[in-house]
């Protein structure tokens, strides 16, 4: 009678060895499953964030960009008249926040028929000077911002009257063509090539 207790004790012990083991399994899983859980939540709010950020940035460059309409020559020794508005979905933007470059080759610029390359830059607000048009006003009152859905004119100086120089008649008496750029803070660029016909006033620039 007493072996027989003996034995059965025996089996209980190993009984509860294994429960206790398996219950050390059982919490190591959780604790594997836990840490896992949180990589994979950290993973996936950096991943949203990334794509968030992506996304605003590509809506800046694409919705704050200017779409170059028209371009015809203004005074033919110095300037062009650009006719423009911002693309669908823009905020109104500032004057100042709307930059442009001009390069062209000037073929005897360096002296000696050696050619180099001219540049201009500026904004939309010249001289501190309220430049923009909407094409919508009959007086030709100038404003200091763009807004989305209107049509503008502005006058770009394209000759500094020094050494400088991308105006309409020097495109056409050199044969030559022009790059314009107009950029806006924070948004996206646009590019355009200027190429000069006929350098008389009113003259479509393409």
């Amino acid at each position: 009678m007493k072996n027989t207790n003996q034995e059965y004790n025996i089996k209980e012990d190993k009984i509860a060895a294994i429960g206790i083991g398996a219950m050390i399994v059982f919490i190591a899983l959780i604790l594997v499953a836990a840490v896992a859980a949180a990589v994979i939540i950290q993973t996936a709010e950096k991943l949203q964030q990334n794509a968030q950020s992506t996304g605003d940035d590509t809506t800046d460059e694409m919705s704050g960009k200017v779409q170059i309409l028209n371009v015809f020559v203004d005074d033919p020794a110095d300037s062009y008249v650009v006719y423009f508005r911002l693309a669908a979905g823009s905020d109104d933007t500032a004057d100042v926040d709307i930059l442009w470059q001009i390069f062209c080759e000037d073929p005897d610029g360096g002296g000696g028929g050696t050619a180099v390359t001219d540049r201009l830059a500026g904004n939309f607000r010249p001289g501190g000077a309220d430049s923009i048009i909407p094409l919508s006003s009959e007086a030709g009152t100038a404003t200091d911002t763009a807004e989305a859905g209107v049509s503008y004119r502005i006058s770009l100086d394209a000759n500094d009257g020094v050494d400088q120089d991308c105006s309409p008649s020097h495109l056409f008496n050199e044969n030559i063509k022009a790059s314009l750029y107009i950029h806006v803070v924070g948004g996206g660029s646009t590019y355009d090539i200027l190429k000069v016909n006929d350098d008389s006033r009113g003259a479509v620039v393409v």
